[in-house]
């Protein structure tokens, strides 16, 4: 699953690929999903210039002019691919620009979900979440702490992947009940939050250059079911927890 750096990425791609382009055509081949049917979306969409695609949290949002705004979540298998010569496979909606550019969103399983104009979400996106908002989240809550920052109705934009790296920069084991984590280590776990995050996306932009390239991992510190040993040399494990496999080290502090 595409998770914040990933999806920053592709936004500031398609932003620069299609930004500025006018819609000349978009085919809904998958129409379940939407929250309005796909008449409404093509009456609401076609003919509108593309201003820019913003991530917010895990979602993808195409700003278009006349305050349109198609959200767009990839879930578990949804992915993005420049159009060509050969036929997208598994299209879920496919945008046509004019001037003959576009692109598709695929998924075999059909789940990708787009929204037009979606409500604001309240709930704050983890690169904005500063230390007194992080330590109002955990303040007395008995959820051990991965589960608590792939809770997307708390912090947006962290899932399995960097759940597991956030917490390993940290120093925080992925078991600890998050109302017991002391101040000056939740502090250590918002910089780790920002500071992960903004590394991944570097890494992920360095690697992707202008492509719609899948989710990329190989950079990744513990979390990999193909890693024995942290950089560091420390023996990594795994263990279930919401029922995702995560990975951390014995190095980790518990707070129970």
């Amino acid at each position: 699953m595409a998770e914040l750096p990933d999806l920053e990425v592709f936004s500031r791609i398609l932003s620069r690929r299609y930004g500025g382009q006018t819609l000349d055509k978009i085919d809904v081949e998958v129409a379940k999903k939407l929250n309005v049917t796909a008449e409404k979306l093509k009456a609401s969409l076609e003919g509108r210039k593309l201003l820019a695609v913003k991530r917010s949290g895990k979602t993808l949002q195409f700003h278009f002019d006349r305050d349109r705004i198609l959200g767009l979540h990839l879930m578990l298998r949804g992915a993005l691919m420049a159009l060509g010569e050969d036929p997208p496979k598994f299209p879920v909606l496919i945008f046509h620009f004019k001037g003959g550019k576009g692109f598709a969103v695929t998924d075999m399983q059909k789940q990708a979900t787009p929204m037009l104009d979606p409500p604001v979400n309240e709930i704050p996106d983890a690169l904005d979440v500063d230390y007194p908002g992080l330590k109002k989240l955990l303040d007395g809550k008995k959820t051990v702490i991965k589960t608590l920052l792939m809770d997307q109705k708390k912090i947006r934009g962290i899932g399995n992947s960097y759940g597991d790296e956030i917490l390993y920069d940290a120093g925080i084991s992925p078991f600890s009940i998050a109302g017991k984590i002391p101040e000056k280590d939740v502090k250590r776990l918002q910089k780790s939050i920002h500071s992960v995050l903004k590394t991944a996306i570097k890494k992920i932009e360095k690697e992707n250059g202008d492509e719609l390239a899948g989710e990329l991992r190989d950079f990744m510190q513990v979390h990999s079911p193909r890693l024995k040993q942290t950089p560091k040399g420390e023996e990594i494990l795994s263990e279930k927890i919401s029922g995702r496999t995560s990975y951390y080290t014995r190095s980790q502090e518990l707070f129970c």
